[in-house]
């Protein structure tokens, strides 16, 4: 730290003719772990029809198989966020992604429905500190003006290595089974384990920032200096931050964006195979067009704030628009109940999923309220929300589907629920502006 403060001093009075690039080599860090986290809970969803096969389990119990890992993720959100605090991005993110690529990889070897299961949690528990790391990266690195981008990439992780990744996976399932979708899936996140930990580093330790960077970010309400790293957990900051309706607002609406994706996440491929009557591979590369058409919302929401922002427009307009706009639109997802055409069907799907990408821009708006020396339990606090989704969306439809033998009201409630979030952005949450808890 006091190597960045001489840093930044010498740069105050020199002329430095360029600025280095370095924050964008740190998310790009990020930006692959995120396609690697979305792989390893996306696998499942792909290989589901052949593990209810193998296992003869009902939809009722995939969708209990689907949530298991959102019932472990989110009870491991607060103590994720609090080792986030306490111990930095690069030490918490890396060992995380270690440990959920290996519980992947040894998803692989299991011999029955509940090791499977077993092993499910405990991929969702090691993947709790993801989500929160991505925001205080994006919170230590970057200025307000390029936060908007900055989470917007971190978002289409998501989406782009889904999209791109789907189709070979499915081969992968079709042509040698379901246990080496795991081996695979698996193995390449304990590759860029040791990549993270060779490359990335905070702020205050990144010898590849000059001091025009480092001096630039921190004007722009960068918080270059880990103020909370060390300090001891205490549940009266928690029960604080609770108190706060910003919390809460995003909390709703973070929760009712992240149900449709869960929708895709878990039972999108059985509905395009089973309702769709679709093969396994036709599914495949059916689900690119969504899964782009969500990484292009995820940049435009964040791409149009950070442009309101910089001709002059409150942040709390900018930030609060894409939000709204996209939950509003994502209701289109039921119009795919009244045609009987696979094309057309893929064609409301995606702009559905657009529209649900346009409104994940609600992790800036984390960066934006968060204590500054609570981020990562901020982070956690919405991350655990968010997963909550996880656990109710795949469940339901589960129990819809079951019960109705279609997934026309699974569509009806992806629809509903964005309609709760719209009015979460809109009447609970109120000013989006930096919250203060000592």
């Amino acid at each position: 730290m006091l190597e960045t403060t001489q840093r930044a001093k010498s740069y105050a009075g020199t002329a430095t003719p360029y600025r280095t690039r370095t924050r964008w080599l740190m998310l790009s860090m990020v930006f692959i772990g995120t396609i690697i986290n979305y792989l390893d809970r996306s696998n499942m969803s792909i290989v589901a029809p052949l593990i209810s096969k193998e296992f003869s389990v009902s939809p009722v119990a995939m969708g209990f198989m689907f949530s298991a890992f959102s019932w472990a993720y989110a009870a491991a959100t607060l103590p994720g966020g609090y080792f986030l605090d306490r111990f930095g991005t690069r030490k918490t993110y890396g060992a995380c992604l270690g440990g959920w690529s290996l519980l992947t990889v040894l998803q692989g070897f299991s011999g029955s429905f509940m090791s499977l299961f077993g092993m499910r949690l405990g991929v969702g528990a090691a993947e709790a500190p993801a989500f929160p790391a991505n925001n205080k990266l994006v919170t230590n690195w970057f200025p307000q003006k390029e936060r908007g981008v900055a989470g917007s990439v971190c978002s289409m992780g998501v989406y782009v290595g889904t999209a791109l990744l789907t189709p070979p996976v499915f081969w992968i399932a079709q042509t040698y089974g379901w246990r080496e979708v795991f081996f695979v899936s698996g193995g390449l996140g304990l590759v860029w384990t040791l990549v993270w930990f060779r490359v990335y580093r905070d702020p205050d330790e990144a010898t590849q920032a000059n001091t025009a960077e480092l001096a630039y970010i921190r004007e722009g309400g960068a918080i270059t200096t880990d103020t909370a790293k060390g300090q001891a957990f205490r549940w009266d900051q928690l029960r604080k931050l609770l108190t706060y309706r910003q919390i809460w607002g995003v909390c709703i609406g973070k929760l009712a964006a992240t149900c449709t994706l869960y929708f895709f996440l878990t039972w999108f491929p059985t509905y395009l195979i089973q309702e769709r009557g679709m093969t396994m591979l036709h599914a495949g590369f059916a689900s690119i067009g969504p899964y782009l058409a969500a990484a292009m919302g995820v940049m435009f929401g964040g791409a149009w704030g950070d442009w309101m922002i910089k001709r002059g427009m409150s942040v709390n307009f900018a930030r609060k628009a894409p939000m709204v706009i996209g939950l509003l639109l994502t209701g289109t997802i039921v119009l795919a109940n009244f045609t009987s055409s696979n094309i057309l069907v893929v064609g409301i799907l995606s702009f559905a999923f657009f529209a649900q990408g346009m409104s994940s821009t609600n992790w800036v708006v984390v960066s934006e309220i968060a204590p500054r020396n609570l981020v990562g339990m901020t982070g956690s606090v919405i991350s655990f929300a968010s997963n909550l989704a996880g656990i109710i969306t795949p469940i339901t439809i589960g129990f819809i589907v079951q019960s109705t033998g279609s997934f026309q009201w699974a569509l009806g409630f992806c629809a509903i629920v964005a309609m709760i979030g719209v009015f979460s952005y809109t009447v609970i949450l109120g000013k989006i502006e930096r919250l203060h808890i000592d």
